[in-house]
């Protein structure tokens, strides 16, 4: 084992080899307890949160199984989490994701020392040195923040918000919704419908908080590894997957289903393994919430996946399986995709639109307990009329007013005022480019576009009559329709306007 050992760290290319062939061997023991070592070396060597946050990377975790695989899946995840943490564009982000993994770190701190199994031993110096490591970067980032009186930004552009970050807001109207249908004895599957950044899969993260503590969410995002699957088991396998993950958030521990046991007769064991799943929740009801139900379609039409197997399942499961709910989310409607409407019968809509004022007020003032930026009355109104309470420019616009007051000097930093509102403006077209473009080039034609500059060009809240339109842009009636379907232009009066200053302002 120990030659075993040198080889791979000396020649990585033939030691990966001679592990190879050992696996398959009678000393197939000793290429497990050498990868074994060679993990707990790799890790032991992580001396700042750079390298764990890399170390995921380079894992095995499963290509040897063994009793040591659950200890290296803890690591596995760690790695990840730090990984997602660091990606967060603030520091005030970063430290919040940061505190829950150091949290992690210290329940399994505690597990480990309870157990005197040889590689728990093994394995406890080193997941006590990440705890370190990372409290200690934690309290970096807080004294760097603290020494140069800088605004933590707590908003969140980038990514949907997880349920570890406390800034999601609001939303308790759609969850009282859903929570109504979800009691519905006819059991009818539900779609979340909004436009893309309206904040779907925010409210899909912490749909928990929003429900009864009996309604268990497994929440998957079809745009990750269901439907980059390449068949069957592998879309059955990932969803399970998520679903375990998902679940586990929640306090409650499913059956794991294994890829392998799939490839045979991959519809049949799943839904054998949903038996199993039904048994774990008790008394508790699922909530299987589908992002992205758009994506499988595309896999679907591409012929990856037989639209009978997948959607007739999903239909199976909706009217045999009383313990499952399921919800769609997409920014289409099921009439757009009518292969899912003659699945999934009776769909009720949920549309998520732009905040309640109340609820954009409390991102705007008190995103987050111990806010230390204040702002004028008169700057809130700003920025409320610039973005109509639409949850993303919200927090858009604000990240942009944190940025600038934090290059003014500290006597006046910490108040917001009409001007900083008006002078973020630019900064924020620039930064949120990229919803902006998406606006022009995925979600309206080149009539359409060529509509909202037309209307963009009149200037604030200007109407634009439909005479005057359809002089201009003849049979358009169909665009106009779409137009009004994703929420970019209101109707008023026989007229059309924006319904969004900041997206009008793009446009011009």
């Amino acid at each position: 084992m120990r030659f075993s050992r040198l080889i791979i760290e000396n020649n990585p290319v033939e030691g990966k080899a001679a592990l190879e062939y050992l696996s398959t061997s009678p000393q197939r023991w000793a290429a497990q307890a050498a990868q074994i070592e060679l993990d707990a070396r790799s890790l032991q060597g992580c001396a700042d949160v750079k390298a764990i946050r890399n170390a995921h990377r380079s894992l095995v975790t499963s290509e040897l199984e063994s009793e040591v695989s659950p200890l290296l899946q803890i690591f596995n995840r760690i790695s990840e989490d730090v990984d997602a943490a660091l990606n967060q564009a603030s520091t005030y982000n970063q430290r919040l994701l940061l505190k829950d993994v150091a949290d992690k770190l210290n329940l399994q701190l505690q597990n480990f020392a309870r157990s005197s199994d040889k590689y728990t031993v093994r394995f406890y110096p080193i997941i006590k040195s990440w705890r370190e490591i990372v409290t200690n970067y934690i309290e970096e980032l807080a004294k760097i923040t603290e020494l140069r009186q800088e605004i933590d930004s707590p908003y969140i552009t980038g990514n949907p918000i997880t349920l570890e970050q406390e800034i999601f807001t609001g939303r308790n109207d759609i969850g009282l919704r859903i929570e109504q249908l979800l009691r519905d004895r006819r059991r009818p599957p539900l779609l979340l419908y909004g436009q893309r950044r309206m904040g779907k899969t925010s409210l899909l993260n912490n749909i928990g908080k929003l429900l009864p503590s009996n309604i268990i969410p497994m929440f998957v995002d079809l745009q990750g590894a269901p439907s980059s699957a390449s068949d069957h088991a592998g879309f059955l396998y990932n969803l399970a997957r998520e679903m375990e993950k998902s679940a586990k958030k929640q306090g409650l521990t499913l059956p794991s289903l294994t890829r392998e046991v799939l490839k045979s007769d991959p519809f049949t064991y799943f839904d054998e393994w949903l038996d199993k799943v039904e048994q774990a929740l008790e008394q508790n009801t699922a909530l299987l919430a589908l992002d992205e139900f758009e994506v499988l379609d595309k896999a679907i039409t591409k012929g990856r996946f037989d639209e009978q197997d997948v959607l007739g399942m999903l239909r199976h499961l909706i009217q045999h399986r009383p313990r499952f709910k399921v919800l769609l989310a997409g920014s289409h409607t099921i009439e757009e995709y009518q292969r899912w409407a003659s699945y999934l019968i009776n769909v009720q809509l949920v549309h998520i639109s732009y905040f309640k004022e109340a609820e954009a007020r409390q991102l705007i003032e008190h995103p987050v307990k111990d806010f230390t930026l204040r702002y004028e009355p008169d700057a809130v109104e700003r920025v409320l009329q610039l973005t109509r309470c639409h949850p993303f420019l919200v927090q858009l616009l604000c990240t942009e007013i944190i940025v600038l007051k934090n290059e003014q000097h500290p006597f006046i930093r910490r108040l917001a005022t009409f001007t900083d509102v008006e002078a973020a403006i630019p900064k924020a077209l620039q930064s949120g480019g990229f919803f902006f473009a998406d606006i022009q080039n995925n979600q309206v034609d080149a009539i359409g576009q060529a509509i909202l500059r037309f209307i963009a060009a009149k200037g604030k809240r200007a109407i634009v009559s439909r005479q005057t339109l359809l002089q201009e842009f003849p049979d358009a009636d169909i665009t106009f329709n779409l137009l009004l379907q994703r929420e970019l232009i209101e109707e008023v009066d026989d007229g059309y306007r924006f319904q969004v200053e900041l997206i009008r302002r793009w446009f011009v």
